[in-house]
């Protein structure tokens, strides 16, 4: 009985911080043996990184970008195709989509933005999204639209980056990366996640 009660009791916690949009779920075993789901992160090495819940694009706090675990399997085959179609580096791809969405293909932002590279529905009408929730669809325009900003920004990545997160008019109106506590913390973490993804 004990042991069925803590899956049930581990499914309700992660229920819960799901809910409460918490970034980042570690997973432990306590000394009574009961596994436990908590979002404050536990002493080091005793610890597993569950997943990132329910974060995307505008979590600021929560999630340590330098330990969150990488994804380089999914969906390689069609970030690969983008990259080279549109001469994007294929770890910035996939370091946007990881903070944008986590990888899951059904994610949508409270700003309604959609699918893994979270795009908004005037990029999606701009680059001819008939599906968002397609991966095939999403990634494409999404790297289509990251390679436009680097052409814009003169290929520098960050500045294509804050564009991506507050808009191409936000950079240009400030003439660098706009000082918006998001914006800058988004630059922050793609920065961490292209050099661990280009690892």
């Amino acid at each position: 009985m004990h042991r069925a009660f803590v899956p049930a009791m581990a499914f309700l916690a992660l229920t819960a911080l799901s809910l409460s949009s918490q970034a980042q779920v570690y997973r432990y075993t306590d000394e009574n043996g009961i596994t436990v789901l908590t979002n404050i992160k536990p002493e080091p090495g005793r610890y597993e990184n569950v997943r990132n819940v329910g974060c995307y694009g505008t979590c600021i706090k929560g999630v340590d970008w330098h330990a969150t675990p990488l994804k380089r399997v999914e969906y390689r085959d069609e970030v690969r195709a983008a990259a080279e179609v549109h001469g994007v580096d294929e770890a910035l791809v996939r370091a946007i989509m990881h903070a944008e969405s986590w990888f899951n293909p059904a994610a949508v932002s409270h700003a309604g933005a959609q699918g893994l590279m979270q795009l908004m529905p005037a990029t999606q009408a701009r680059f001819g999204v008939a599906d968002p929730f397609d991966p095939v669809d999403n990634i494409s325009a999404g790297v289509a639209y990251l390679a436009e900003l680097l052409d814009e920004f003169d290929n520098d990545w960050e500045l294509a980056v804050a564009a991506y997160n507050a808009g191409e008019n936000a950079v240009r109106r400030h003439a660098g990366i706009p000082p918006f506590s998001e914006t800058r913390e988004y630059v922050r973490r793609i920065r961490i996640l292209r050099m661990r993804y280009g690892g």
